[in-house]
């Protein structure tokens, strides 16, 4: 049976993946989620401004523009899977060596997540992300070493298809979408389906 009683909290960072994905036809397919462990902290602002139409000397109209979030992720390490996969990295398989070039074009990926909750987790997915280079940065050891992490900055707009920009599990979730939601990202079942 779903659960039906709420977080009064939210806290935590874990189980981040990214599925890229293509688009043909009007169709977007995803590929199987891949881990990218080490989380440390998300945050996204949303972006998109409140659009007011002024008439009869007042705010005759308004609405929100929901043109998605920009985020940050800081990560312990950015993978050779996510570099590659996502932000455009080259890989040469005979000396292993990964290179960053100028013209590199960022691949589209969706981005899931989840905050912990003092009665359950609440698991997200951001379906249209676009990912820039990471920060790298590190700093010498002292008498007390620190890891270091990286900080990856990225965009997350509404997908072509349907608009959808952003979907998270609810009190009501059912335990197959709960269950399987680090398998597949997560798309509304059909209607009579």
């Amino acid at each position: 049976m779903p659960e039906t009683q709420e977080n009064k909290v939210l806290f935590g960072l874990e189980n981040v993946h990214y599925a890229t994905y293509t688009e043909a036809d009007g169709k977007i397919t995803y590929a199987k989620p891949k881990p990218l462990p080490g989380g440390v902290e998300i945050s996204v602002e949303p972006q998109g401004d409140m659009i007011k139409f002024y008439a009869d000397n007042i705010v005759y109209y308004q609405a929100p523009n929901n043109q998605g979030y920009e985020g940050t992720l800081t990560i312990a390490n950015i993978t050779e899977e996510f570099a590659i996969d996502c932000i455009g990295e080259e890989l040469d398989s005979v000396d292993g060596v990964l290179t960053e070039k100028s013209n590199a074009k960022p691949k589209p990926f969706a981005l899931l997540f989840e905050f912990d909750g003092d009665v359950k987790a609440v698991r997200q997915v951001l379906y249209n992300c676009t990912a820039s280079r990471p920060t790298v940065a590190s700093a010498t050891k002292t008498d007390s070493t620190e890891p270091n992490s990286n900080e990856l900055t990225f965009s997350a707009g509404p997908r072509s298809t349907d608009k959808a920009v952003k979907s998270k599990t609810s009190t009501g979730v059912t335990d197959t979408v709960y269950n399987n939601w680090y398998k597949a990202v997560y798309e509304k079942t059909p209607a009579g389906a």
